[in-house]
């Protein structure tokens, strides 16, 4: 009997990660802002080896988040909700129009400035644990179809991270260092093809390709993308069970990434103190760009995709769902948390007020969508539109 994945296990226990994160971040704000706030700071800062306690969570502790993140891509485009054409054309194509519609309502704010220009990824992505986070408070009246449309959307907004990270927040590239990374993949090949089902030896290589990539330029968190790629999962359906090692490596994960590892990022990087701030620093490029991008620029690219995709024949949309349910989870994938904040510390490592200004965006941005959006959805309840789906169903999983 083929087990239920980590994402359908995470639908089930309606996002509890993603509500735990939202209390990490509310509680970095609330220090920040308070007589702990010098010693909030100071702590991130203190180097542990060779690294600071920032940098351990942002590129050590965010290289498992990627790997859980790898696992389950290749887990749903093998076997699950992204297995087929047909099942990735509307998550697909909504997630391509939420990743560029906020890129250019980012860079019509921020753009005219080069430095800022770079900043033009941040709203591009969309936090799959908070955003299931808010849509498990409207609870069962949300049907089961949105819920799974939305993972598999944010699951492809992270394929899109990760690839934007890889080709333009990467940089100072050390071909020795990518030499010994190359050797890791090669023998990380050589296990997945000889169908070794122990975890181990693909771990004890993990170590030596985050090293490496690390060293090389290249983001660490992207060796946790590479590893995941050649974790076996046994694709037939008598060997298709839990004992692959995916499956086990992503069952052994989940819980830790999502109720320990993403809020520490969260508390860690959310904090963002308010003391000599005004109301007219809100008006900086950066943070309207940031909020803008995710309020504006998704529910705009994600819905107009989705609607563009149904009206062509490409695709269906989700079933039992209506139009109004739909926009509201457009709007809900303007919350950009955690892959937000990690692309804003790459696109502006050296400026902590940029940073800050990133972190005010991505808190207003986020906030609006989320309330917005579990408001739409709300309202949507009533609704009971059946056009479209009773004309056209659809088709059975093949």
């Amino acid at each position: 009997m083929r087990p239920g994945s980590v994402l359908k296990r995470l639908l089930s226990s309606e996002a509890g990660g993603g509500i735990v994160l939202m209390a990490a971040a509310a509680a970095a704000l609330v220090v920040a802002n308070s007589s702990l706030g010098p010693a909030y700071f100071d702590a991130l800062e203190i180097h542990v080896g060779p690294l600071s306690l920032l940098h351990w969570i942002n590129d050590a502790l965010m290289a498992l988040f990627f790997l859980l993140v790898g696992l389950e891509i290749k887990r749903e485009m093998i076997g699950g909700e992204l297995s087929t054409w047909r099942r990735r054309a509307l998550p697909g194509l909504a997630a391509a129009g939420g990743m560029i519609a906020p890129a250019l309502v980012y860079l019509a704010f921020a753009g005219k400035t080069a430095m800022f220009a770079r900043g033009w990824a941040i709203p591009a992505a969309t936090d799959i644990a908070f955003a299931l986070g808010v849509l498990a408070l409207i609870g069962s009246r949300a049907p089961a179809s949105l819920k799974v449309f939305l993972a598999a959307l944010a699951i492809m907004d992270d394929l899109g991270a990760v690839v934007i990270i890889a080709l333009f927040y990467s940089g100072g590239l050390s071909l020795p260092m990518l030499g010994g990374a190359a050797v890791c993949l090669a023998a990380l090949f050589a296990l997945n093809r000889y169908k070794i089902a122990a975890l181990w030896p693909y771990l004890a290589l993990g170590l030596p390709l985050w090293f490496f990539v690390h060293a090389s330029g290249v983001h660490a968190t992207i060796a946790g993308v590479l590893l995941a790629t050649f974790i076996p999962l046994n694709a037939s359906p008598d060997d298709h069970d839990e004992h692959s090692p995916l499956h086990r490596l992503e069952h052994a994960l989940a819980p830790w990434v999502g109720f320990v590892i993403t809020p520490i990022f969260g508390f860690a990087n959310a904090g963002v103190s308010f003391e000599g701030s005004s109301l007219a620093g809100l008006a900086h490029p950066v943070t309207l760009g940031v909020a803008a991008g995710l309020f504006i620029g998704k529910q705009v690219g994600v819905f107009l995709a989705a609607r563009i995709a149904v009206a062509l024949g490409w695709a269906s949309r989700p079933h039992g769902a209506s139009w109004m349910q739909l926009y509201g989870v457009a709007l809900i994938c303007g919350v950009g948390f955690t892959m937000s904040l990690f692309i804003g510390m790459l696109a502006f490592p050296a400026d902590a007020g940029l940073i800050d200004e990133t972190k005010i965006g991505v808190l207003m941005g986020s906030l609006a969508s989320a309330v917005l959006g579990a408001a739409v959805l709300l309202l949507a309840t009533g609704e009971r539109e059946t056009r479209g789906y009773a004309e056209r169903p659809t088709p059975p999983a093949r």
